[in-house]
């Protein structure tokens, strides 16, 4: 199977694992390039009997992921480009009635046979936390990662699977908490809310998630797939009603309001490297 064509992403395969780092600056923005890039990854990954482990993780040390395209707000054709594109990157795979093209990730994500690892090293917010939720398991790095929901303060929620799969992750009152907050989460806070499995040693992530990678890719693929089936008796996955009624929230506060704030936010420095650095404050400021 050949994943050399997918912009925005490098794919390693060895050994039963695929390593798949996203490389897509400044930001690796969630984006009509990184969006289509990925869906196709996962569309083909699933029928290569060759990948048992996928770990997704980011060429740049200070962001996975640093939210969704600001132009998904400011520009009505953006969300419609990138939705487009990520639609025929998978062909044949439809988007289910009432869901966007990030809900549909989540669903055909947490769907592989092979299991998924996100290794979180820099800040994930938005869509970039959003995909990171989407896998089976996440490890962070003490001192150097960052998750965030930061959506309310733009005026919006989270519409990528965020107010569906942070419950289920931390419980509903925490969702609320770190949602509605919009607070940055560390390393050690976010394991100690269940947001990721683990916080590492920054020095240590790479091996850790590599050995852990290592291991199950060693066992046979039917085991893997009794095992994934098995726990998904008693952690289903969300249905896609759930998925909808997010989807139908988020166009519901749409308007001229989260357009003014957005192209403010835009000014202040969102969507740049350094406003990125401190983007809650800007945030927090408008």
């Amino acid at each position: 199977m050949s994943y050399n064509d997918l912009a925005g992403i490098q794919v390693e395969l060895k050994d039963g694992v695929a390593t798949v780092t996203l490389d897509h600056p400044p930001l690796n923005l969630m984006d009509g390039v990184l969006l289509p890039s990925l869906r196709g990854f996962v569309y083909r990954v699933r029928n290569d009997v060759d990948v048992r482990v996928v770990i997704f993780q980011s060429a740049d040390p200070e962001f996975f992921s640093a939210h969704g395209d600001m132009g998904y707000l400011t520009d009505p054709e953006a969300l419609t480009a990138a939705t487009e594109a990520a639609i025929a990157a998978a062909p044949g795979a439809p988007i289910p009635d009432g869901l966007n093209i990030l809900e549909a990730m989540s669903d055909e994500v947490r769907a592989l046979p092979q299991v998924t690892i996100a290794k979180i090293a820099g800040f994930a917010r938005g869509a970039g936390n959003e995909f990171l939720m989407y896998a089976d398991m996440r490890f962070a790095a003490i001192g150097k990662s960052g998750q965030s929901q930061p959506e309310s303060l733009m005026g919006i929620l989270p519409g990528g699977g965020g107010t569906v799969n942070m419950p289920r992750l931390v419980g509903r009152a925490r969702a609320l908490e770190l949602i509605l907050g919009g607070e940055l989460v560390g390393a050690e806070l976010a394991e100690r809310y269940g947001l990721v499995n683990r916080a590492i040693p920054a020095d240590e992530l790479d091996a850790h998630v590599d050995n852990l990678a290592r291991r199950i890719a060693g066992l046979r693929p039917q085991v893997i797939a009794a095992i994934k089936s098995t726990v998904d008796t008693v952690a289903p996955p969300i249905p896609h009603e759930a998925y909808a009624v997010e989807n139908g929230a988020l166009y519901s506060v749409f308007g001229e309001e989260v357009l003014e704030l957005a192209q403010k936010q835009l000014a202040a420095g969102v969507q740049t490297r350094e406003g990125e650095r401190d983007l809650e404050r800007i945030l927090n400021s408008m």
